[in-house]
């Protein structure tokens, strides 16, 4: 369910009380652990948080990384998102989605809370703060650096034989060239050898 809010702070405002508090807790925790870059700062060579795609998102700025989202080049590349959806709320975590090795720690340190966790490949479905595992997810997004997700994702890409706009790479369009025709002169097929037919006798 995507909002219309043009900043986060609008975002949060337009939702009941008790999601308001919930999704609020979990933005401070990723705020807390969020990669901000060298000298502290937001997008300084680590993340942003801002509205993307109806929601809180944090990514990639274009100052850190120009080439964008692959899917969407217009758009800083996505690391993790926060939603109020119809019948649930969501945590998407980008960051871990195609990793087996950061998408399996993270699913072993969850599950190691005791609480039950309802994951897709990427997103977290919740209904109440309760039944997140807030010290699993800090972790998670301290772990996951600007500088180690992006090398991920463009390994990842590499990997699929496309760049990082998404198109694939020239060398995996590259043909493979004709084969040039032999310059040896073709002989003559003989015919088959066939058995004489018998002769009848008069």
């Amino acid at each position: 369910m995507q909002s219309k809010a043009t900043t986060v702070e609008q975002y949060l405002a337009s939702l009941p009380e008790d999601r308001r508090a919930a999704l609020t807790a979990i933005r401070t925790v990723i705020l807390a652990n969020l990669d901000r870059g060298p000298d502290g700062k937001s997008g300084a060579g680590g993340f942003i948080e801002a509205m993307q795609y109806g929601m809180i998102g944090y990514a990639v700025p274009h100052s850190v990384f120009p080439p964008g989202y692959h899917c969407d080049p217009k758009q800083p590349l996505p690391y993790a998102g926060l939603a109020s959806q119809k019948n649930h709320m969501s945590l998407y975590l980008m960051c871990v989605y195609g990793n087996p090795g950061a998408h399996a720690q993270f699913q072993k340190e969850w599950l190691a809370t005791g609480k039950k966790l309802d994951m897709g490949k990427a997103c977290i479905r919740f209904k109440k703060l309760d039944d997140v595992a807030l010290e699993v997810i800090g972790a998670t997004i301290k772990r996951i650096t600007a500088k180690r997700y992006i090398d991920f994702y463009t390994k990842s890409l590499a990997a699929t034989g496309r760049d990082v706009t998404g198109k694939q790479a020239a060398a995996a369009k590259a043909r493979t060239p004709a084969a040039k025709p032999s310059s040896k002169k073709k002989t003559a097929k003989q015919p088959a050898a066939t058995s004489t037919p018998s002769r009848r006798k008069r």
